[in-house]
């Protein structure tokens, strides 16, 4: 069987990043798609993009490629003896393991199936019947092997980031927030390759979820919280975090832990004269008074009108004077300005 250089397939160098891999995989699968193209050169082509992207954009499957090195590839064209045509010879813990054939593979090489076949779960005779590995560490006389299948570490990769703007309105109330994203996951219908009315292909479709937050008191801008369990999941059941990046932000209010400021508007007039304005506020609808020669940018604090705080009660609401000019005056009103020059 031919050894395949997935990287070279990909465009990528061996110590390529995953991310660096996943774009190169979605560049070549837009450009070789069937859908999109329609030569037999494209979808032979486009088969060999998914299995080499089954194999790099999988830590597992990566590291024992990897582990391969120039010992595969010295032997690309090795031919096993008689009746060994359906063993799958791989490397682990010191010893040379057999994984026996059988199993349909589906549009995959020889070469993914020899050295994946047991990970896909091909049914073989060896599993049926318990034996799954012989050792070779002791030349003298074949050992049988049992091997389980181990739960390995939870990745990193299960959790997801997402950013997430949160409201004065979302700060204020007691309840959980509805938080709604999407997000990448393996198709669960294919494994890429062809066409599937589920991902086109592609191998990965977006996954929409729906949570409820709570949100901690006196958030702050780059505040991380961390809902567990809410990630991805893995073929054992494992489960990540979902991490969200908070980023307070209001078109009414602007918000410093618990308190807010808010610009209240008012006329010239006002601003010499005084005025009493009621004014809408988290906690319902207040009356201030503002006094007489207020200037543009002067702040009147209300106590106890902002957000609520950890340690009990409310922050306060600043209320922001901004002094404009009506949008319409009268001939009269402007002769009276005219008056002031």
């Amino acid at each position: 069987m031919k050894y395949k250089d997935y990287y070279e397939i990909l465009g990528v160098k061996r110590e390529a990043s995953e991310s660096e891999i996943k774009s190169a995989y979605r560049k070549l699968a837009r450009k070789y798609h069937p859908d999109v193209n329609k030569t037999k050169e494209a979808e032979d082509k486009f088969k060999e993009i998914n299995e080499a992207y089954e194999v790099l954009g999988d830590k597992q499957k990566r590291q024992r490629y990897d582990s391969l090195g120039s010992g595969w590839q010295g032997g690309a064209d090795y031919t096993p003896p008689p009746g060994f045509e359906n063993f799958g010879f791989h490397g682990g813990n010191g010893y040379q393991q057999f994984s026996f054939g059988g199993g349909d593979m589906g549009g995959f090489s020889d070469f993914f199936s020899s050295l994946f076949g047991d990970m896909m779960g091909s049914g073989s005779r060896a599993n049926r019947s318990g034996f799954s590995g012989f050792d070779f560490g002791n030349m003298g006389g074949a050992q049988y092997q049992s091997q389980q299948k181990r739960k390995p570490p939870k990745s990193q990769d299960l959790d997801i980031t997402k950013n997430l703007t949160v409201t004065a309105k979302d700060l204020f109330s007691s309840e959980p927030i509805n938080v709604k994203f999407t997000d990448m996951v393996k198709c669960n219908l294919c494994s890429g390759g062809g066409y599937c009315s589920n991902c086109g292909g592609t191998g990965i479709v977006n996954e929409t979820k729906n949570i409820r937050v709570k949100l901690p008191k006196e958030i702050k801008e780059g505040q991380k919280i961390r809902l567990k369990g809410e990630g991805r999941t893995d073929s054992y059941g494992q489960k990540g975090d979902l991490y969200l990046i908070i980023t307070p932000k209001d078109s009414e209010y602007e918000i410093n832990g618990s308190d807010l400021t808010k610009d209240i508007e008012i006329t010239p007039p006002e601003a010499v004269l005084g005025c009493k304005k009621e004014i809408q506020t988290l906690h319902g609808y207040v009356g201030i008074k503002v006094p007489a020669m207020t200037t543009t940018g002067k702040t009147l604090r209300l106590k106890n009108l902002g957000l609520p705080k950890k340690s009990g009660g409310y922050g306060n609401l600043n209320a922001r004077i901004k002094i404009s000019l009506p949008e319409k005056l009268t001939d009269k009103q402007i002769d009276l300005y005219r008056q002031m020059l």
